[in-house]
């Protein structure tokens, strides 16, 4: 049999420092990064996703960035086909390949060896459940959803209709079963020789750094970069949904204060990284780090490599 591809894995919650030693890390190992990031695929949200700038990147090539427009759909089965494909390329040119970000689901799709329900659809069904919705509207349809198959709802933005449709129309040709019971029923296996390492940081220390990143977005001009989605007429879209853009769209639609919006943006930033936590740790086999004492960040950086050389068998090149 042959052996499995190597893989490097950085994962961990918003704001805790995983693009800084990504590119650390990519230097040392030959690496090229791939985008871990459900919302870091769409153009023209730099800010508000936390997407690295160019010169940040050191020259070391990063992927499945700005690779679709605002009002554009993305699922997980796509992420997992792009991502599958773009490791294979960067293995041919003899690089290794990292992926780095912070949707756990997303990335839990491509390292383990899930194939998505093979359920046939059923045209009928699929247009009854469209007239529901465009009758009832989307929220009451995934609240629909929510009460059949509350773990596929909850990883499925109201938002997204077609995701939505789809999930119900597994349900009801299935007699009851959902995505969720095929996953589960699935003996994951890893695709890739992986090493999955996984940053932490003591919450208090998070939160003040998410609650500073957030501070900083709004000096770099978050509020601009919304209000040119805004003025686009983009609305009901995936995109728009993800924190930063959701919040500020309140406030130009004038329901609340700026104030209010940024506060808000801090809350849902800081729930988000609990939740992120709550998923690596419950649904992944990672190697922790934590980086709340960053003082001497060489030997946090020595410490992780010696883990990836270990684990991967390759040598790092100190540069």
């Amino acid at each position: 049999m042959d052996a499995k591809q190597k893989l490097l894995v950085i994962i961990g919650p918003t704001a805790v420092g995983k693009t800084k030693l990504s590119i650390e890390l990519a230097h040392r190992f030959n690496a090229e990064i791939i985008s871990g990031d459900s919302m870091q695929i769409y153009r023209g949200m730099d800010i508000g996703t936390a997407k690295i700038k160019k010169d940040e990147m050191e020259g070391i090539p990063h992927h499945l960035i700005d690779i679709k427009e605002p009002y554009e759909n993305f699922s997980v089965a796509e992420f997992q086909h792009l991502v599958r494909a773009k490791i294979k390329e960067i293995a041919e040119k003899g690089k290794l390949p990292m992926i780095v970000g912070g949707t756990g689901l997303y990335i839990q799709s491509v390292i383990y060896d899930y194939r998505f329900a093979d359920v046939p659809g059923d045209e009928a069904l699929r247009r009854k459940l469209e007239e529901r919705a465009n009758e009832i509207g989307n929220e009451a349809l995934h609240k629909e959803l929510m009460e059949k198959a509350p773990v596929s709802a909850a990883h499925i933005h109201p938002n997204n209709r077609r995701r939505v449709i789809r999930a119900l129309e597994i349900f009801h040709l299935t007699g009851g079963k959902t995505m969720h019971d095929f996953q589960i029923n699935q003996q994951p296996e890893l695709m890739y020789q992986t090493a999955l390492i996984g940053l932490t940081m003591e919450r208090e220390k998070l939160y003040e750094r998410i609650n500073q990143r957030v501070d900083l977005m709004m000096k770099q001009g978050l509020l601009e970069e919304v209000k040119s989605l805004h003025s686009q007429g983009l609305r009901d879209c995936q995109s728009i949904q993800a924190i930063g853009y959701k919040e500020i769209y309140e406030y130009l639609d004038g329901k609340i204060s700026l104030e209010q919006a940024v506060e808000n943006l801090k809350q849902n930033s800081r729930r988000y990284a609990k939740r992120q936590l709550t998923w690596f740790r419950n649904k992944m086999d990672v190697q922790w780090f934590n980086m709340t004492d960053v003082t001497n960040l060489s030997k946090k950086i020595e410490e992780i490599s010696q883990y990836v050389e270990g684990k991967l068998q390759v040598k790092s090149n100190t540069y």
